[in-house]
């Protein structure tokens, strides 16, 4: 095992991996950008350094980021999510400077980050996709075509990226022109690439998504799969796992889909494939994310498998730590994503400072946070504020102590989605 980490990325997820470190008795390296220099992931660390860097997002500077990681004397980098996490060539500078990098190779990175090759794969390896285009669409006329050919609604989506950003639906003949120009110029700032494709759009289907581990020994192991149905601009605000009501069968089938794929790519380090189900339990292939899920601890929850601690021993070149025999899903696992976001307002982001901040606590309770009172919510950076994760021994019992924690969880100073969520939960 390496003995000392450096950790590209920032708030929640930095003290996650941090944690994780500690518990493998690597040395943790946190990364910050100006103004955070006191920040909660800053100081539980073993040592941090500023990103000496100009860029509005310094998080985003391979360059200045990969010379902290040499400078600090780290011998590996982990992405976290998000930033730089599905950047093949983050992977490949790390490479270059004698980094381990913490995730797949860059060839993998690089094949599902770009959409449109994900679903040539996918289709290769025998999972099921949804109609769509072979190639990039250069123009709405290009869009109206195909639409024409194979009916509304469809979705044009980047090429490059995803997280709901680039993603826009026409439902008619009327609004092809705004999806086109929408999604290829939001591809465009948000992942310096306009290319979009265009894709049937399926109405209300499930989101599901089947969370696997492969290291470097030829295993690829399943740890279950999750419900992410409830989003807000197509990105998450609540998980489960498992993921209720599936039949057997499909559950089978789509954990088949995903070892063919992974093993198509020769994936190793975590992964999650996601898949979009019909009430008839069909199922089709939507993408697959080359990181750690911000909702992987519902996962954690019912396995007992830390998901981090795995990536890290896979990327030491060791083998997964359990067999698969031993991976027997236990109860129900939700998580809520607390953001800084007023969902009265079309969940409007609230950035702010924090007042007062209290968590909840108890049995089977988790929050997943880097937050505290004084606490600021950057409108520079992503507005979650925490993870609040309940487990239960069945998915009543989960509900319910979701609930009691929601009740708990106090935070003033901003806006929140736990009113949200306590009337999710309430329903």
């Amino acid at each position: 095992m390496f003995g000392r980490l450096l950790i590209a990325n920032r708030a929640e997820i930095a003290v996650r991996i941090t944690r994780a470190c500690r518990e493998l008795g690597i040395e943790a390296v946190a990364i910050y950008a100006d103004g955070e220099e006191n920040a909660p992931h800053v100081r539980l660390a073993d040592d941090a350094y500023r990103v000496p860097s100009d860029a509005v997002v310094p998080y985003l500077d391979i360059d200045a980021i990969v010379g902290v990681a040499v400078r600090a004397g780290a011998a590996a980098v982990h992405p976290g999510y998000g930033f730089l996490s599905e950047h093949a060539e983050f992977a490949e500078a790390c490479g270059a400077a004698g980094l381990i990098f913490v995730g797949p190779g860059p060839a993998a990175i690089r094949a599902m980050g770009d959409k449109i090759e994900a679903r040539r794969l996918a289709a290769r390896a025998g999972l099921p996709v949804v109609a769509g285009s072979e190639a990039g669409i250069e123009s709405v006329a290009a869009a109206s075509a195909w639409a024409d050919q194979y009916g509304y609604p469809v979705a044009i989506k980047a090429a490059g990226g995803g997280g709901g950003r680039g993603f826009r639906v026409a439902r008619n003949a009327g609004e092809i022109e705004a999806a086109f120009t929408g999604a290829a110029g939001e591809a465009s700032r948000s992942f310096a690439n306009p290319i979009v494709y265009i894709e049937r759009y399926l109405e209300r289907p499930r989101h599901v998504e089947v969370q696997i581990l492969a290291d470097d020994f030829g295993r690829v192991a399943v740890l279950g799969d999750r419900d992410c149905s409830i989003q807000r601009r197509h990105q998450k605000l609540i998980e489960e796992a498992p993921a209720p009501g599936l039949a057997p069968e499909v559950r089978a089938r789509m954990a088949e889909a995903s070892v063919a794929l992974a093993r198509g790519v020769n994936y190793r380090s975590a992964g999650t494939l996601e898949f979009l189900v019909n009430p008839d339990g069909s199922f089709s292939f939507l993408e697959m994310n080359t990181r750690i899920q911000v909702e992987h601890p519902v996962t954690e929850m019912i396995t007992g498998v830390d998901i981090v601690k795995e990536q890290l021993r896979i990327a030491a070149g060791q083998p997964l730590s359990f067999r698969d025999e031993d991976v027997l899903p236990r109860g129900h696992a939700i998580e809520c994503r607390i953001n800084a976001e007023d969902a009265g307002r079309g969940f409007a982001p609230a950035p702010g400072t924090v007042e007062r901040y209290r968590e909840p606590g108890g049995f089977g309770v988790r929050v997943d946070n880097a937050m505290e009172p004084g606490g600021g919510v950057s409108a520079a950076y992503d507005s979650m504020i925490a993870k609040l994760i309940a487990w239960g021994r069945d998915r009543d019992e989960a509900i319910a102590r979701m609930r009691r924690a929601l009740a708990e969880y106090e935070i003033t100073g901003v806006a929140t989605t736990i009113p949200f969520h306590r009337l999710v939960m309430a329903d």
